[in-house]
This record gives structure tokens, sequence and C-alpha cells, in this order.
């Protein structure tokens, strides 16, 4: 039994440095891309999103983004929601009427637009994917709403390390997985368009030349933020940067709405975890104590 533990312990503390290292590589994305880790509220155990800078990332989102960028599993209603961006039920059933949504058919067979509500789905920019990709050079905008999962990496490549991980992650996902890993690149890909290098022109092509593309350095989409293009009612600097990170914890909390809920559980649980140990340990020796062994 001493000998099984002992395997035990072992084989976690390798599965752990193993984590570790692969927590260290990925700062470099696909392609050998560096990306900064930045300060983000909802980083760590504890963190949590900052409602007045969701509400400037959905600010950009509404006006730069939603040109090209569907939204397609968010709903009205989750604006509203504990975790979300803090608006009322009538602030957000305000910004569900802005929007004009299909609906139908009718008595008569037709389909008619109706102003939004908040049940209802942010609508896409395009009728259909062959529009999107015919509007854009071939090629369709993705979807938003999962964006900075979809660019999140879970630590350990290797199979016995993604078991472990797999078995931690149901306790507490922060512990298994870089989650900042997603914005990390959003930010980095938002803050990162240069001048195309005359050794690079015949690659890049009629694309925009950024570093910190995934795919390469040739990206289609033209640079959607510059200094001053959004106006902020609260002070906030009107900057690339600022406008970047704020649209960037948007789309975290599009990805991760249950971010803040899934924390608490997390560690509730481990401080359950913690004490019902001791409680059995004392048990046990409480149990054993007049046990000869």
């Amino acid at each position: 039994m001493i000998t099984l533990t002992k395997t035990a312990v072992r084989a976690l503390v390798v599965a752990g440095a193993m984590a570790v290292t692969s927590v260290g590589a990925m700062a470099s994305g696909e392609g050998g891309h560096k990306y900064e880790k930045q300060d983000w509220t909802f980083s760590g155990p504890f963190g949590k999103f900052d409602k007045a800078q969701l509400q400037r990332g959905f600010q950009i989102y509404r006006e730069v983004c939603s040109s090209c960028h569907s939204l397609d599993y968010i709903a009205f209603r989750n604006l509203g929601q504990e975790g979300a961006l803090g608006y009322t039920d009538d602030e957000v059933k305000a910004i569900a009427a802005d929007y004009d949504i299909e609906d139908g058919p009718d008595s008569e067979g037709d389909m008619f637009t109706r102003p939004g509500k908040p049940f209802d789905h942010f609508p896409s920019p395009f009728p259909n994917v062959e529009a999107a990709a015919a509007a854009n050079g071939g090629k369709a905008p993705p979807d938003l709403s999962l964006i900075a999962k979809a660019r999140a990496a879970s630590v350990g490549p290797d199979v016995g390390v993604e078991v472990f991980n797999d078995i931690l992650r149901m306790i507490w996902h922060p512990v298994t997985a870089y989650q900042e890993y997603g914005p990390d690149y959003i930010y980095a890909l938002l803050t990162s368009y240069e001048e195309t290098p005359e050794e690079l022109e015949e690659t890049v092509g009629d694309k925009y030349y950024n570093p910190a593309f995934g795919s390469g350095v040739a990206i289609g989409m033209a640079p959607p933020l510059s200094d001053e293009l959004v106006d902020y009612t609260d002070g906030t600097p009107m900057t690339t940067e600022q406008y970047a990170k704020d649209v960037t914890s948007f789309l975290m909390w599009a990805a991760e709405p249950k971010l803040e809920e899934r924390k608490r559980v997390g560690v509730n649980a481990l401080i359950f975890l913690v004490v019902f140990s001791f409680l059995m340990f004392f048990t046990k020796r409480k149990l054993w104590s007049k046990v000869k062994h």
C-alpha cells in the first residue's frame, strides 16, 4: 500500500512538472509566434470580470466588429445575467430593440422583421456563410462567440498528462489550463499590425502583415482598431491598446459567461475537500487508535 501511494505521488509530481513545462512553452503560438502574457482581471482562481471593461468591449464589438463578425451563441438576455456586463432588464430590452430580427412566417407565409427582444440572439451581419465569404475575399469571418476558447491551450500535449489534466479539470479548470492564452492571442493579433517588410511583400500580397497571426504573417482582415476610433464617455484612454484589451475581455466573457461562477464553485469544492480530508483523517485515528498494529 505504501509503495502504491509513493508511486501515485511520483506520477502526480511528474505530470505536474510536465504541465508546468507545457505552460511555459505555451507562450509560443502556432508558427512560433510569441504572445506576451497580459494582466487580465479574470486571471487566477479568484479573478473576476471588470463590468465597466466588458461594457466598453461590447461597445467596440457593436461599433467595429459586428459589421463582419457574428456572435451566434450569445442572446441579448445574457448581457444582464449574473457575472455578465451588469446591464439592467430595461437596458437589455433597449439594446435588443436596436436590432432588426427576421421572424416568421406570418399568417400569409411571409417572413418579416421586428425589433429584437431579450430572448433573441445577436443577428449575423450576413444572411449565410456563402454571402459572408463572397463579401470578404472568399473566406467568411469567424464567429466570435467562442473565439477566446478556440485559441486557448490546455497544458500537456502528451496523452498521460491529458488524463491527469482531465481529472483536475473536473475539480478546478484554471489549474489545468492556461485560460488566458486565448485572450493573449487576440490582444496580440489586434495590436501587432505592421508595415510589410520588403522581403515578405510577395508572401503577404494583397493581405495585411501581422506577425502575431497564428496561421502565418498574412491576414485578410484589415487593422480593425486605431486611436480615437470609438468614443468612450468614462474617461478611459481611447487608444488601440485599450480598445484591444476591452474587446478581448468582452470576447472572453462571451466564451466563458459562467467563469466567475465556475471559479467560485471550484474554490468552494477545494475548501470542502480539504476540510473533508481532515475529518476523515481524525476519524480514522479515532476508530483505529485502540487497535494494535
